[in-house]
C-alpha cells in the first residue's frame, strides 16, 4: 500500500510537471519532507533531481501532500506576470466594451472611462482593488457625454425614407 501511494504521488508530480513544461526527468528535482525527534526540526531529502536543478522542486510532506519551491525572484516575476495579465485583460474588455458601444472617437471616451476609473480608486477605500462595472461604467459615461457615441435613433430619424418624402 506505502508504494502504491508513493507512486500515485510521482504520477501526480509527472502530471504537474507537463503542465508546467518540465517534462525532462533529469531536471526535476524531488524532495521529501522527513519527521525527526525533535518537533521543531524536520529535514528534507533529496529523492531525485539535484540541488542545482531548475525551479520549481517538488516538495512531498510527512501527509503525503505536494509542495512546490521556487524562489522569491520567481515568485516575485509570477506576481508582476499576474498583475500585467490583470491589467491587459481589464483594458481589452474596457476596449471591447466601448466598441460595443459605437463611439465616434474611441480615444476620447477611452480617456474620459480612465478619468472616471482614477476617480473611483480615489474615493474608494483600497485603492488598490477597485471594482469596477465597466458595462455599467460605459453606459454612465454615454449618459453624461452622449456625444462621444453614435446616436442610432438619431440615424434612423434621417433614413432614406424620409429623404425620398421632402419637397424639393
Amino acid at each position: 500500500m506505502e508504494n502504491e501511494n508513493k507512486i500515485a504521488i510521482y504520477d501526480e508530480i509527472d502530471k504537474i510537471s507537463k503542465k508546467t513544461g518540465i517534462d525532462d526527468e533529469s531536471i526535476k528535482t524531488i524532495l521529501e519532507v522527513e519527521i525527526t525527534d525533535n518537533p521543531d526540526i524536520k529535514s528534507l531529502i533529496l529523492k531525485s533531481g539535484s540541488w542545482e536543478a531548475k525551479e520549481p522542486w517538488f516538495v512531498i510532506d510527512e501527509k503525503k501532500k505536494i509542495h512546490a519551491l521556487i524562489s522569491i525572484d520567481t515568485l516575485t516575476k509570477m506576481v508582476e506576470n499576474l498583475k500585467t495579465l490583470g491589467q491587459e485583460n481589464f483594458e481589452l474588455k474596457l476596449e471591447k466594451t466601448i466598441w460595443k458601444h459605437l463611439p465616434v472617437d474611441f480615444g476620447d471616451v477611452w480617456v474620459v472611462a480612465m478619468d472616471e476609473i482614477k476617480n473611483m480608486a480615489k474615493t474608494s477605500q483600497n485603492a488598490q482593488a477597485v471594482k469596477v462595472d465597466i458595462e455599467k461604467l460605459i453606459a454612465n459615461i454615454k449618459k453624461k457625454h452622449p456625444s462621444l457615441f453614435v446616436d442610432l435613433k438619431g440615424l434612423y430619424n434621417i433614413a432614406p425614407h424620409n429623404i425620398l418624402h421632402q419637397e424639393n
